[in-house]
């Protein structure tokens, strides 16, 4: 056992490894949320951004799966995909999908921000690594990014009730 994992582990005992389990379980949320996204984003996106979608939606699978695994680990039950997610906003377009990539990206910054918080050494280093590649995504989307990705939304969370980012099921 390495001192990172040690120390892992003493954190995830004062809690019982509650806030991180939340945490990890939003961000399993998040990711089935982002898969969703990209298949609209997929079936949107000019032929030219299609492999950067393609590259997009495989590395959010293989995070989610990830993510399950770690659920596992810290002795839940990982949170199941909804059948279906409502959209932000309409996606008619190659230039709506490709807003919609780098909102999928910023939601999930902020919550690996949140994770990042709440993990444990070990866990705490792979959430910093996948702020960091979604907030690179958003910059690649977008075509420009923010000083400090994954606390952007904080000023959203005072949407009104019936944003798509206070409904269930949303984005």
């Amino acid at each position: 056992m390495t001192a990172g994992t040690a120390r892992d582990s003493r954190r995830d005992n004062d809690d019982g490894g509650h806030d991180e389990l939340t945490a990890v379980q939003a961000a399993l949320a998040a990711e089935h949320a982002a898969v969703y996204g990209y298949g609209v984003v997929g079936g949107r996106i000019a032929g030219d951004r299609r492999t950067e979608a393609q590259a997009a939606y495989d590395g959010h699978r293989a995070r989610r799966d990830a993510l399950r695994r770690v659920v596992r680990d810290l002795g839940g039950a990982p949170q199941a995909a909804a059948a279906a997610y409502e959209l932000p906003f309409p996606v008619p377009d190659a230039a709506a999908a490709a807003r919609l990539a780098a909102e999928l990206e910023d939601r999930l910054a902020a919550v690996y921000a949140d994770l990042v918080r709440a993990g444990g050494a070990v866990r705490r280093r792979e959430a910093a690594a996948a702020l960091r590649e979604a907030a690179v995504r958003s910059v690649r989307w977008r075509g420009g990014g923010v000083a400090f990705p994954g606390l952007v939304e904080r000023a959203a969370e005072a949407a009104p009730a019936g944003s798509a980012s206070a409904a269930a099921g949303a984005l």
